[in-house]
C-alpha cells in the first residue's frame, strides 16, 4: 500500500512538472495579435528574424510546419498562423475545394496536419473583417491588415506590388515570416 502511495505522488508529482513545462511554452500575444506556441513543428529563427510588432520577438518560435509550407507555400507565400484567428483558419480550411477561385485540396492527412498547425498558432485575438463578413477569410481584408497598410492604396497598382497580398514585394524577409519595418522596401 505505501508503494501504491509513492507511485502516485510519483505520477502526480510528473504530471504537475509536465503541465508546468507546457504552460511556460505558450507565450502571450503582441501587437498584431500573434500568438507563439511551442511545439515540435516549430523551428526557432536566428536573432534578428524576429518581428518588430508581430508576434515574435527575441528568441521565440516562429511557427514553422513542413507540409504547411509545401502545400500552401506551392502557391502563394505560407502566410504566418498568427495572421488570421483559429475560427479564419478552420474556414479557410474548409473551404479548400473553392479557396479564392482555385481548388486547393489536399488528402485529409495534410489537410488535418496544416488546419491543426494554423489553428494551434493562429493568433488569439479576434481579426475582424473590415467588411462585416466573418470569421474573416482573407488577411488583406482585416482591419489589422488594414490599419497596418492604410498609406499603401496607390502602392497595390503597382506592377512590382500588384496585389495586398504579394507581401514579399514590399517586406523582404516575409518568406522567412519576419515583417520588421526595417526590412520594408516599398517599390519606388
Amino acid at each position: 500500500m505505501l508503494n501504491n502511495i509513492g507511485n502516485s505522488i510519483l505520477t502526480t508529482s510528473l504530471a504537475v512538472l509536465l503541465m508546468s513545462f507546457a504552460m511556460t511554452a505558450v507565450h502571450a500575444d503582441d501587437d498584431d495579435g500573434g500568438s507563439s506556441i511551442s511545439s515540435a513543428r516549430q523551428v526557432t529563427l536566428p536573432s534578428g528574424s524576429d518581428d518588430q510588432k508581430g508576434g515574435n520577438k527575441g528568441s521565440k518560435a516562429q511557427a514553422f510546419n513542413a507540409k504547411w509550407k509545401d502545400e500552401c507555400g506551392s502557391c502563394h507565400m505560407a502566410f504566418p498562423p498568427r495572421f488570421l484567428s483559429g475560427e479564419s483558419w478552420r474556414a479557410v480550411m474548409a473551404g479548400l475545394d473553392k479557396h479564392f477561385g482555385s481548388d486547393a485540396s489536399v488528402d485529409a492527412a495534410a489537410a488535418t496536419e496544416i488546419g491543426d498547425f494554423l489553428v494551434q498558432n493562429a493568433s488569439t485575438k479576434k481579426r475582424t473583417s473590415a467588411n462585416g463578413i466573418e470569421p474573416a477569410l482573407r488577411i488583406t481584408e482585416t482591419r489589422w491588415f488594414q490599419s497596418e497598410h492604410r498609406k499603401m492604396d496607390n502602392k497595390w497598382k503597382d506592377p512590382r506590388v500588384k496585389s495586398p497580398a504579394n507581401c514579399a514585394a514590399c517586406h523582404t524577409q516575409a518568406e522567412s515570416g519576419s515583417f520588421k519595418e526595417r526590412d520594408i522596401r516599398v517599390p519606388k
